[in-house]
């Protein structure tokens, strides 16, 4: 009866915001029982980010779950045979200098069989199945180095980090968590799929979603830094005001769509190969786009990928689903940041297997 509630802190430690949302189990329920955000300091340091953060939040739980992106990171779809998770284990090493382009002995990996077989091979071109006799292997792996740096800026806060996720498996998590409906068979047969985009301050992560599970994730190495300098040189202002009319654009509107249109172009081109080649080597059909992360409140950010793509596409709130601890959380301000959070959320969801 007076068993202590399990608590996580998911630690977003983005390169221009560090968030951190705390969720607790309430038997099974996940609850919102913390949160906040600091920006990284002109000329500063992630760590002070984290430092302030952490100060404002006054978060109970010590654990912390946080995330590698970026160049460190390789993530693959591959076909392999059916076999035990040891085995799995024990054959991908012997296959790693085909999907990574990092030596063995300078990353950590893992791997995890998906419930969906490949359709035609997986990222990597393989073989078709043949009689339910193969599996798509979801392939993750990261230097040593970038992980170890993470823990220990955990630790150098005093805190626990009890695990380092990815920001691309974060968003499936946090969809996952907030009660997203599966997606499912349309009429002609083809598999439904929803892709969730978050565009953060200097890489977009993206993540396509079929049955609540992965089919294909990728990142791209563009986002709001890139709006923000194009502000900055049509309207002659410092990077820090460029990015203060950016949010809040107002009366500015038209000029800061105009600024910031060639970004959006360049952004969606790269969404639409992700998208296309997703269709084509999964047969699925990515019918909506949830997009999320710091870069879509710009004004018109939605619209304009929702027209380019010619998909449904609709700004993500992950809170929606969620319970919230008000007497711990200023709401308000959860709010106001929804769609900036889901990276946080999903690292923290992780406190549903602690």
């Amino acid at each position: 009866m007076f068993r202590r509630k399990k608590s996580v802190v998911g630690l977003d430690l983005g390169s221009s915001v560090v968030k951190a949302v705390e969720v607790t189990l309430d038997g099974p329920e996940p609850v919102i029982t913390g949160f906040a955000r600091a920006e990284v300091p002109q000329g500063g340091s992630v760590q002070e980010a984290v430092a302030a953060c952490l100060q404002q939040g006054k978060f109970k739980s010590k654990k912390v779950v946080a995330s590698v992106s970026g160049q460190n990171v390789v993530v693959r779809y591959v076909p392999m045979p059916k076999m035990s998770d040891h085995e799995m284990r024990q054959a991908i090493r012997f296959e790693t200098d085909k999907y990574l382009p990092f030596d063995l002995d300078e990353v950590v990996l893992d791997v995890q069989a998906l419930t969906r077989p490949p359709s035609s091979g997986g990222q990597d071109g393989g073989p078709k199945a043949a009689n339910g006799d193969q599996v798509n292997v979801l392939l993750a792996a990261c230097k040593t180095k970038a992980i170890e740096e993470r823990i220990q800026l955990v630790q150098a806060q005093g805190l626990t980090p009890v695990a380092i996720d990815l920001d691309l498996f974060a968003l499936a998590n946090a969809w996952e968590m907030c009660g997203a409906a599966p997606t499912d068979e349309d009429q002609g047969g083809a598999t439904r799929a929803i892709a969730l985009v978050d565009v953060g301050a200097t890489r977009t992560s993206i993540n396509v979603v079929v049955g609540g599970e992965t089919c294909f994730s990728r990142e791209i190495n563009m986002g709001g830094q890139e709006m923000t300098a194009a502000v900055a040189r049509r309207m002659g202002l410092e990077p820090y005001e460029a990015e203060a009319m950016k949010r809040n654009a107002e009366s500015h509107e038209l000029e800061v769509n105009t600024a910031i249109g060639p970004v959006l172009e360049d952004l969606v081109s790269d969404l639409m190969l992700s998208l296309d080649y997703v269709e084509n080597h999964e047969g699925v059909t990515v019918e909506q786009i949830m997009l999320s992360g710091g870069a879509i409140l710009a004004p018109g950010v939605c619209n304009y990928i929702e027209q380019a793509t010619g998909r449904t596409t609709r700004v993500w709130n992950p809170l929606e689903g969620l319970r919230v601890d008000n007497d711990r959380v200023n709401v308000e301000e959860l709010e106001a940041w929804a769609s900036t959070l889901v990276v946080a959320l999903g690292l923290a969801s992780r406190v549903r297997s602690e």
